[in-house]
């Protein structure tokens, strides 16, 4: 029939969204199931439980995440900017891709002793050391102040996962220039040298340029 390929990927839209508005333990397969108009078997036989739809959304919004910071560290070598890079990437993602991110920060917690979920989450774990190797490398070059690695990757993400508390997409200050005053913040006290502070942290400068860009690249693959 016409239009069935597409019917998971709307079931799965639109209960990423109903997460990201009330919740995972508010949101129920029902309401989606009159939301779009059929049965509530409908969506069961496409993907079981709740559970595996959160599997699902956390599976396709990590596995993006890590894409999209590959095609960026093909274009960046320096530490500095590999870091300013996933911060702006970070903030662009609560635009971008917000409902999908709201929904996994705020529920990221969810089936703590499900096997498969925890195989996930070690997307994100890996997302992490990302930025913690490249703030250890900068340190051993000399480009980073002596920091705990560990502690410093943590309160970067710490800040960045929270954001959906807070950031208005339509507000006053754009995600570039959110993005720029992370950056001015966190790259300000590891920074050795502050000289090159300002290109990084420039809302219309080249690396969220460069972000944006690949963000498109990856998401068209």
């Amino acid at each position: 029939m016409a239009g069935r390929p597409g019917r998971r990927d709307q079931i799965l839209a639109t209960f990423v969204r109903h997460v990201a508005e009330r919740g995972y333990s508010e949101t129920n397969l029902g309401d989606i199931a009159k939301e779009l108009g059929m049965s509530k078997g409908t969506i069961v036989h496409h993907f079981g439980t709740k559970a595996q739809m959160l599997r699902e959304l956390e599976d396709n919004y990590m596995g993006q995440r890590k894409r999209e910071l590959e095609l960026i560290f093909e274009h960046l070598q320096s530490p500095a900017e590999r870091v300013a890079a996933m911060i702006y990437a970070g903030v662009f993602y609560q635009v971008s891709d917000r409902d999908a991110t709201i929904a996994t920060q705020r529920e990221f917690v969810q089936l703590t002793d499900d096997p498969a979920m925890l195989k996930i989450r070690e997307h994100r774990a890996d997302v992490q050391q990302l930025m913690q190797r490249e703030i250890t490398t900068g340190i051993e070059v000399g480009v980073f102040r002596k920091v705990d690695e560990a502690l410093s990757t943590l309160q970067i993400f710490g800040a960045l996962q929270w954001m959906w508390t807070w950031f208005n997409p339509e507000g006053r200050v754009t995600p570039e220039a959110v993005g720029g005053s992370f950056v001015d913040v966190f790259l300000g006290g590891l920074l050795i040298d502050r000289f090159t502070l300002t290109a990084l942290a420039d809302p219309a400068g080249r690396i969220p340029q460069l972000v944006h860009e690949c963000m498109r690249e990856a998401a068209e693959a």
